[in-house]
């Protein structure tokens, strides 16, 4: 396919501040290093912790810390290098391979949790009078709401060393599929993205040869696919069942450190909205594009009048650095070092892995950021919302490799928040009638495909988990499960046409992070809040909003939330959060 003139001279990462190469004498020696320490720190501590005052306990923490950074470090380096090309099998075995002997240094530190759990309240109350051992509170914390669900020495050990034949196998082998999959379209051959894309495309011809390339390609996988949602799924419930999860969500909920209760009333706030949200903007849509009913390809078609130039990558960097220092030149600054340092990868190409994520390595490092950039207004939200994750991961560094990782549902607060600030910053700069419209219309449908969508891919997981405890499923049964949801979700002014029901192959959280999906309309939710605290007052939001980022995974979301007025156990809360969304569409069924 041909490259358009606002789509060359890309960024690709440089990971030379990681290492070199994959055969980079320092890459070597910090694999040796870290299989050596693991070793000596297990010798020096495992079978001892129960008998050790709180400073040596302090010491041991802190070692443990720095050889998760080590460890963290050359971990990150070979995913990053591996997903430039999974499909070069040079590249999947050194990926391979790094995570075998990663295996082997995690089996040989695995006692130091279990242990640290094992020390009774008492003690460990008393062990916490000493300061640099108060240190990690938030993190002791958090292991100890793990106990619960914690096995014994040999089975954790066994899980682990058999998650390289299990769902890690599998998850590899869905990556190296998706990534190998071609898409033909009108004589050309494709990748994911670019036939993703097509959908966007304002030629409707376009867009059902886009979406019947992707039907008759998943098709011809569907039974490879669906071997792998089984096998994942059941690998799932064996974990959960040794665990003591009742709810198949329950692993997720944990991780997330939020309490089912708030994700059910979510969901049920979301599913409720359903019909003021999705149903009503595309029973409007369907009007303007001057149909009775869109098709499913339709979904995400741009308005007659919209500007469909592609935005080259140097004005997307403009608009989402000016929307960032808007708001806060420091955070500016940060996102800026991104661009300068070259820690983005933005080319779509062969065998990179699809989607876009921020990926923040270790604390002695830096992020790095994948997108598949092909010059859309939704690729220049999709870089303003990995450059907030990039930002939070930058701030919340100072918390360590132990304590800098944010639970899901508010590690996608500054990526969304990112997302808002160009938004509306866009906005601002828009008073022509018509192309405000087209600006307000593409934020409803980025909030809908950020909060109905996900609920409706949390949904499904539900059920196709829920299912699997009955038994193996077939391609069918997911192909049932994922149309109820969509027609439940999306309404009567959509039609779908034949081969959509084979859609849920495709999406990587699904098989990478079961129940992730809802950590996005926690967000989004979350955001439109806090974005209408910032409206009503902006003195002193951004020292606060600074701190929130900072805080890193030390904080549960009460504690992060208290200091903006905003309580997410409060029933009406995703209510003031969908309000803003009904509020978008309220204001186009006006122009």
């Amino acid at each position: 396919m041909t490259q358009s003139t606002a789509l060359q001279n890309l960024p690709t990462w440089n990971l030379d501040d990681l290492y070199a190469g994959p055969n980079a004498p320092a890459f070597e020696a910090d694999m040796q290093k870290g299989a050596q320490e693991a070793a000596a720190f297990a010798a020096d501590y495992k079978g001892r912790l129960s008998s050790l005052d709180g400073a040596k306990l302090a010491v041991a923490i802190e070692r443990y810390e720095g050889l998760s950074d080590l460890l963290g470090r050359v971990g990150s380096y070979a995913q990053l290098y591996y997903v430039g090309d999974t499909t070069d099998s040079a590249r999947s075995k050194f990926y391979g391979d790094v995570n075998t002997k990663m295996t082997d240094m995690s089996s040989l530190l695995l006692f130091f949790e279990l242990e640290l759990n094992g020390i009774d309240e008492a003690a460990m109350a008393q062990a916490m009078q000493v300061p640099a051992l108060a240190h990690y509170k938030p993190w002791l914390d958090n292991l100890r709401a793990e106990k619960p669900y914690q096995l014994d020495d040999k089975t954790e050990q066994l899980f682990l060393e058999k998650s390289q034949t299990g769902f890690g196998a599998f998850n590899r082998l869905f990556d190296e599929t998706m990534a190998g999959l071609r898409f033909h379209v009108n004589g050309e051959e494709l990748t994911l993205e670019p036939t993703l894309n097509l959908m966007q495309h304002q030629d409707e011809a376009k867009r059902k040869a886009g979406s019947d390339a992707l039907a008759k390609t998943f098709g011809d996988n569907i039974k490879l696919f669906t071997l792998i949602t089984n096998t994942l799924a059941k690998d799932k419930e064996i974990s959960d069942r040794w665990r003591g999860f009742k709810d198949i969500a329950a692993a997720r909920h944990l991780s997330n450190r939020v309490e089912p209760e708030v994700v059910d009333a979510l969901v049920t706030a979301v599913r409720e909205a359903y019909p003021k949200l999705s149903h009503r903007y595309y029973k409007m849509k369907a009007k303007w594009l001057g149909k009775d009913k869109l098709m499913h390809w339709d979904r995400n078609a741009p308005l007659p009048a919209e500007d469909t130039r592609e935005v080259p990558w140097a004005d997307a960097q403009h608009l989402v650095l000016k929307a960032y220092g808007a708001f806060s030149p420091e955070m500016a600054s940060i996102a800026g070092d991104f661009f300068t340092m070259r820690w983005i990868d933005a080319p779509t190409r062969p065998g990179k892995a699809p989607g876009a994520f921020a990926h923040p390595t270790v604390p002695s490092a830096h992020p790095y950021v994948l997108l598949n950039y092909l010059g859309k207004t939704r690729d220049v939200m999709t870089l303003a919302h990995e450059l907030g994750h990039g930002v939070h991961q930058v701030l919340a560094a100072k918390q360590g490799a132990l304590m800098a990782n944010t639970p899901l549902t508010l590690a996608e607060t500054a990526s969304v928040f990112g997302e808002m600030l160009t938004f509306q910053a866009l906005l601002r700069e828009t008073t022509d009638k018509a192309k405000r419209k087209i600006l307000l219309a593409s934020k409803a449908e980025d909030m809908i495909n950020t909060v109905v969508r996900q609920i409706a891919f949390y949904t499904f997981e539900r059920k196709v988990h829920a299912a699997r405890r009955e038994g193996e499923l077939t391609p069918e049964q997911l192909n049932a499960f994922w149309m109820e949801v969509q027609h439940e979700s999306l309404g009567d002014s959509i039609e779908f046409g034949a081969g959509y029901e084979t859609f849920w192959t495709y999406i990587p959280h699904f098989i990478h992070s079961p129940f992730y999906v809802y950590a996005y309309a926690f967000g989004d939710c979350l955001v439109n809040s806090l974005y209408a605290r910032y409206r009503e007052s902006e003195t002193g939001f951004q020292e606060k909003y600074f701190d929130m980022l900072k805080a890193g995974g030390t904080k549960h979301h009460s504690e992060l939330l208290k200091p903006f007025g905003l309580d997410a156990t409060d029933p009406q809360f995703w209510q003031k959060g969908l309000s803003v969304i009904s509020g978008l569409i309220d204001e186009l069924e006006t122009l």
